[in-house]
């Protein structure tokens, strides 16, 4: 049985495929064609998934199409479809839906709460199911516009950042403010007797369309001037942080509340999700016993819920897909990597065997080189967990500056995270179990604050990316090579990707980035480049 999912037609595309009850790949449009006009079939990721699965259009069973659907008319979608997967059932699947069947199906428990919270996905905003075996049962649902990621992109935009695009940023800004503006959040999103939700429209204004929306109501509470004209953030420099932390502040309390009354195990997704300070949250609050956040949470991530869903209730399968590493896009092999190195005219070094891998690249980094590492399968998902990664050592004084300067162009408050091996994870630091997929974040024990000093956001918060010798064997077996070097199995992780692009995913892609980044060494496959 083939099974390809197709999700996020409207933002953020992207295809996955199950093949015979194993999860063959997932891939994001953006990430295989740049530029990508919104609201078309991911053709590419298609390509992508069907050539991991090792199967022809023709072998599909079934093809999970995630609302909502782009704008074109039905009928020719439909037909389209048809014409490229001819012996194919077509099978519709509602955004929450697929939001829940992407995080249960993919946690490893047999019952659960599951909350799914985006800004707007088919109207919807919001929605709890209880969970158990392979079915999923919808309980409560939230509407538009009382909407937490609508909040978040208003406060976003308030705030001088990109909505739709930079609400990661307020939630690391988050971590230095402090909760002077907790009440006037509350203000605007009480919870009503049942827990959940509702915006007080009384602080939005309809009638501005910048500046998040927001009413003189609400900067009054605030203390702040209505902003008169569009010039700039009218939140001075010195309140952003505690803006944000208000904000966050209410966002953490209120998905606890709107999280009560069912399971003692939790799974979120949905854009919200993608919060890692939530989910850290969350898995201390006392109120679960475990939390699962789906790594894929956003958009992209319904086409694992589509596959999930028609595998689990529409053709009753009660085995789940292993999500593995959460590597599940491209990878290449020696020849293709070679090719394109020759057809650049590149100078590279072949490294014959793991050990001289590992030799040179320890090498690179305790000369306190900032180094390129692509190996393997390219995530899905925005995290790098190892395999399309820009690495520095915890050891270099200006590894932080380095890449937040010269290399990633972010601010400052924006942190790495810190990879560790599972196993000795506990001696650095405190942390959660979804960790593994760096989506929470943890406490660096006192004992080496000052070690990990550029990487703590506020308070000793770090994030934290716990890897298990058998999800990555070549990244932990680097990470033990950096700690016998060194003493200190530890090394800074970041996205391999320049500012404002997606993951690098071809061998293509990463020479790019490295010839146009200050990065010092890249290290993809057995070949090494310097500069």
């Amino acid at each position: 049985m083939v099974i390809l999912g197709i999700g996020g037609l409207r933002h953020d595309a992207a295809a996955a495929i199950a093949r015979d009850g194993v999860l063959a790949g997932a891939v994001e449009e953006a990430k295989l064609v740049r530029n990508r006009p919104p609201g078309a079939l991911p053709l590419a990721a298609v390509e992508a998934c069907l050539d991991m699965a090792g199967v022809t259009a023709a072998q599909v069973d079934c093809v999970a199409l995630v609302r909502p659907l782009p704008s074109e008319p039905a009928d020719t979608l439909h037909l389209k479809l048809r014409g490229l997967f001819p012996n194919s059932r077509i099978v519709l699947v509602e955004h929450h839906v697929a939001h829940a069947a992407s995080a249960y199906f993919a946690s490893p428990f047999e019952e659960a709460t599951v909350l799914t919270l985006d800004r707007a996905g088919d109207f919807r905003c919001g929605a709890r199911w209880f969970a158990s075996g392979n079915r999923l049962t919808l309980d409560k649902e939230l509407f538009y516009p009382d909407s937490l990621g609508d909040l978040y992109g208003r406060v976003t935009e308030l705030l001088g950042f990109q909505p739709g695009v930079d609400e990661h940023k307020v939630q690391w800004l988050s971590a230095s403010g402090d909760q002077r503006f907790g009440g006037v959040f509350r203000e605007l999103v009480p919870l009503g007797s049942d827990g959940w939700p509702r915006v007080e429209r009384g602080f939005i204004d309809s009638n501005r369309l910048t500046r998040g929306g927001f009413s003189g109501r609400f900067f009054e509470r605030l203390g702040i001037a209505s902003p008169a004209a569009d010039d700039g953030s009218p939140v001075p420099p010195h309140l952003r942080a505690h803006v944000a932390a208000g904000l966050q502040q209410v966002v953490e309390q209120t998905v606890l509340a709107m999280a009560q009354g069912g399971s003692r195990n939790l799974c979120l997704a949905g854009g919200i999700g993608y919060n890692a300070l939530l989910a850290a949250a969350l898995e201390h609050s006392g109120a679960f016993d475990q939390v699962f956040v789906q790594p894929a949470a956003g958009n992209a991530g319904t086409a694992l819920g589509g596959v999930f869903h028609t595998w689990h209730e529409v053709f009753g399968q009660t085995a789940r897909l292993d999500l593995g590493n959460f590597c599940l896009g491209p990878g290449f092999d020696a020849e293709e990597i070679k090719r394109v190195l020759e057809n650049c005219k590149l100078r590279f070094r072949y490294l014959l065997t793991t050990g001289e891998l590992m030799d040179a690249a320890v090498s690179e980094l305790n000369e306190h080189k900032i180094v390129a590492w692509m190996h393997g399968r390219m995530e899905f998902g925005p995290r790098a967990l190892g395999n399309r990664s820009i690495l520095a050592s915890p050891l270099d004084p200006y590894s932080t500056e380095n890449l937040n300067t010269y290399i990633k162009r972010r601010e400052t408050f924006r942190k790495f995270a810190a990879s560790v091996p599972a196993e000795v994870a506990g001696e650095y630091f405190e942390v959660g179990s979804n960790a593994r997929y760096l989506v929470t974040v943890g406490r660096v024990r006192p004992a080496y604050a000052d070690r990990f000093r550029g990487a703590i956001l506020a308070d000793d918060l770090v994030r934290v990316h716990t890897v298990e010798r058998e999800h990555n064997p070549l990244y932990w077996r680097l990470l033990h090579a950096a700690g016998e070097a060194t003493g200190l199995p530890v090394l800074y992780n970041t996205s391999f990707n320049l500012f404002g692009e997606p993951l690098v995913c071809t061998p293509r892609d990463a020479v790019r980035s490295f010839f146009a980044s200050g990065v010092d060494s890249l290290f993809v496959g057995n070949f090494l480049l310097q500069k």
